[in-house]
């Protein structure tokens, strides 16, 4: 019999906007319905270059921006075939930021072109769904931790915004995350288990290229 392939998921957005919360919501409740998933997120500090990123986002070392940025598609890049492993052996990985982070901070922190941006993470396994949680300033502000790491100002937080509406394709949607958090996850879950059903029998595309991995 041949294995159905999981889906690739990602939520997307500004600092605090609720991704965490959401993504460990969605993993939760996949599971209980039988469905097999799992949660990742980046920068994923538990690896080497992780753990360069995490010392340089808690403001113990300094880089120069361009070094930054090779270091998070590096992190993304590490975890790349155990990523791809796991979604043609069935598993739904859902997870909190990834290439679109990456290319959105760093145009925002650099005024580099989000074209050279995107470069580094060209082939890496594509989104089969981009949910970009949309938050207020007001609200975005009010929530726990804000401002305790190194990108979390609003008029860095703006650019990375239309930064992010910048790199929206097909594979996009955008979700209200001022909403309350059950009424956002009702809507996430709608969208996930959709996409898992779609992209079951569908090969696994390559970001910012046209054919399948």
């Amino acid at each position: 019999m041949t294995i159905k392939r999981g889906a690739l998921l990602v939520l997307e957005g500004c600092d605090r906007a609720g991704k965490s919360t959401q993504v460990q919501k969605l993993v939760t409740e996949l599971t209980a319905r039988g469905i097999s998933a799992e949660v990742r997120r980046f920068p994923d500090r538990t690896t080497e270059v992780g753990k360069m990123i995490d010392k340089y986002l808690s403001h113990a070392v300094e880089l120069p921006a361009e070094t930054v940025h090779l270091l998070f598609s590096s992190n993304r890049w590490e975890n790349c075939t155990e990523m791809k492993k796991a979604i043609l052996s069935g598993t739904t990985l859902i997870v909190d930021r990834y290439a679109g982070s990456g290319a959105a901070y760093t145009a925002a922190t650099t005024g580099k072109d989000l074209s050279w941006c995107k470069e580094p993470d060209r082939g890496l396994p594509k989104p089969d769904l981009v949910a970009l949680l949309e938050v207020s300033e007001d609200v975005q502000a009010s929530r726990a931790g804000w401002g305790s790491e190194r990108f979390e100002r609003i008029e860095l937080q703006q650019k990375i915004s239309s930064n992010l509406h910048q790199l929206m394709d097909e594979s996009w949607v955008t979700v209200n995350g001022n909403d309350d958090i059950d009424k956002v996850h009702a809507k996430l879950l709608t969208l996930a288990l959709s996409t898992i059903e779609t992209v079951k029998n569908k090969p696994l595309g390559e970001l910012y290229n046209s054919k399948p991995l």
